[in-house]
């Protein structure tokens, strides 16, 4: 049984543009052929989209928790309250 190795690639810095995603296609392609898996740390909003519209989201996973950009309030779990709870 082969290992697969999962490789975190920083991106904060990378462009949001066509050039950009092509070479993170490129690079997971290249990863997957050696059995290994690229996965995105810290892409900006503008980069995942653009992402999203060339239909390789599922190709290209950021990782399981992002961080927020700067000015992005950090996305948390919701808690839930009873409506008639004294707490409200």
């Amino acid at each position: 049984m082969a290992l697969q190795v999962r490789l975190l690639c920083d991106v904060r810095s990378l462009p949001a543009d066509a050039a950009a995603v092509d070479l993170l296609a490129r690079l997971q392609l290249a990863a997957r052929r050696h059995g290994s898996e690229l996965r995105l740390s810290g892409p900006s909003a503008a980069l995942r989209e653009l992402i999203g519209l060339f239909g390789l989201d599922a190709v290209l996973p950021g990782e399981l928790e992002r961080q927020p950009e700067q000015g992005e309030e950090p996305r948390g779990v919701q808690e839930e309250r009873e409506l008639d709870d004294p707490a409200l």
